[in-house]
């Protein structure tokens, strides 16, 4: 599509990083704000040494960025992260290395899956699903049309405003 903008292909270190669906939870958190490990921990209810093994990974792909140490309520020096939105820029489908590469994608479904069972019932939602049998070429303008239409509301983002988690998978259905 024209003026769309080449993604530069995920690396192995990259997609190790990304294959677990804690990786996925932790940059979602800190996309807004900045959030220490203990915090983290304690959110996502995990032991802050396996939270700190996630964020060490994210760290040193550049998912993540370290800001500056600051103190915490009780005074101890706390260190926060923010996420850096690399994911938006990078292609995550390489094709060098497709088993790595479903264990990234089904580490995003994993995470979005906590995310929605997480949600108050009572917030609304918009599900859709669909079977296409479409021809190679209307595949990819479709993928291509998901991609500009989530980039042009990303543009018209208001801060203050709840973010809403989007999850667009289009994968071929084996009969």
């Amino acid at each position: 599509m024209a003026g769309q903008i080449e993604q530069p292909a995920a690396t192995p270190e990259e997609l190790r990083a990304l294959s677990h669906p804690l990786s996925w939870r932790i940059l979602r958190l800190c996309l807004d704000t900045a959030w220490t490990n203990q915090q983290l921990a304690e959110r996502l209810d995990v032991a802050p040494a396996t939270l700190l093994r996630r964020l060490r990974a994210l760290t040193s792909t550049g998912f993540l960025v370290a800001e500056a140490p600051r103190r915490g309520d009780k005074g101890a020096w706390e260190h926060p992260y923010r996420a850096t939105k690399k994911t938006w820029r990078l292609n995550l489908e390489p094709p060098s290395d497709r088993h790595l590469t479903a264990k990234v994608d089904l580490a995003i479904l994993d995470a979005h899956r906590a995310e929605i069972s997480e949600n108050d019932p009572s917030v609304p939602q918009h599900t859709r699903r669909a079977v296409l049998r479409l021809e190679p070429g209307d595949q990819a303008e479709l993928n291509s049309r998901v991609d500009a239409l989530i980039d042009e509301f990303a543009g018209r983002e208001k801060p203050g405003q709840a973010p809403i988690a989007i999850l667009w998978n289009a994968a071929e259905r084996h009969e």
